[in-house]
């Protein structure tokens, strides 16, 4: 007999609809496809092998119909498959962020415009974001065949079709420049920076990762990544305190264009230089939100060079 897990994940937010264990009767029922790999562990729970990554990748699909009325969701082998839990968690806490510029009102609509630097071929940030809030997006990225599965997500999903545009970012040095126009107007921009340094380094942590999923998994040199991942998507050079530092002096060329620049940073011995290149660039506001999903904690920096006053008084 099945047993039934009703523990709560209580580091999620408290809007987040992942909170509980998976519904799996749900959400076979409504991908039938996800039967294949759900199993019944030996605490009596069905769950999916999280090392394996076509099982990560059919539960993304089943969540993203069950709870977010995606009709088709699809990448491409070896490109990143994001937790949609993790994800959809920064969507809330940005919510909550721009509550604090419309009297305490998280702002719906299409007037929400967000920028995803990174939006890789999996178009996660914009799904969800105007899923849960209506919000619209620029997805942004380097990889031209990420860009292009993001148009076949896109194609396959009309009501996606006027609130999503893409932007394929032909100099991989910059992260805004050739994005953002004189005329744009974010109201923010969202990110997972690269985390690694290099491919090694990458790998290695790849290895620990799925170590702690799969005790039982043989070590290997070259790791199976159970959420996928290209180069870009997972390594830059100077990793990710070379991605949020080049991001940082970016966004001061562009002040008075977005309302609140964000990104995730995961690694804690960062924050010091994050904090240290904020004011060096005259950033007025910085906020750090924490987040944690499962055994890893992240935060999300936010900063402005908009006053106060004036972010109130912006069209939310």
């Amino acid at each position: 007999m099945k047993a039934i897990d009703n523990s709560e994940k209580n580091n999620l937010h408290p809007r987040n609809l992942h909170r509980s264990r998976y519904d799996f009767e749900l959400l076979t029922a409504n991908c039938p496809e996800l039967k294949n790999y759900v199993s019944v562990n030996k605490h009596q729970i069905e769950t999916i092998d999280f090392s394996d990554p076509k099982s990560v990748k059919v539960l993304n699909k089943a969540l993203l119909q069950t709870y977010y009325n995606l009709e088709f969701w699809n990448i491409p082998a070896n490109y990143l498959c994001p937790p949609i839990p993790g994800r959809v968690d920064y969507i809330h806490y940005l919510a909550d962020l721009l509550a604090e510029s419309n009297n305490g009102v998280i702002p719906t609509g299409n007037s929400v415009l967000g920028l995803d630097i990174g939006t890789g071929a999996n178009l996660i940030y914009p799904i969800l974001g105007y899923a849960v809030y209506d919000w619209s997006f620029v997805g942004t990225d380097i990889d031209k065949k990420a860009i292009e599965n993001c148009s076949k997500i896109i194609e396959a999903n009309p009501k996606l079709i006027d609130v999503i545009s893409l932007q394929q970012q032909t100099e991989a040095r910059f992260i805004f420049k050739n994005i953002i126009t004189p005329e744009d107007r974010f109201t923010f921009t969202i990110c997972n920076p690269p985390f690694h340094a290099s491919v090694e380094e990458a790998n290695k942590g790849t290895v620990r990762k799925i170590g702690n999923l799969n005790p039982k998994e043989k070590k290997t040199s070259n790791p199976v990544l159970n959420f996928g991942g290209q180069n870009a998507e997972l390594w830059c050079n100077g990793g990710e305190i070379g991605f949020i530092t080049q991001m940082i002096y970016e966004s001061a060329k562009y002040k008075t264009q977005c309302l609140w620049f964000t990104t995730l940073a995961s690694k804690k011995e960062n924050l010091a230089s994050i904090y240290k290149i904020l004011k060096k660039v005259d950033a007025i506001t910085v906020k750090t939100i924490e987040m944690s999903q499962g055994q890893k904690t992240s935060r999300i920096i936010a900063w402005s060079f908009i006053s106060e006053n004036d972010r109130n008084n912006w069209k939310l």
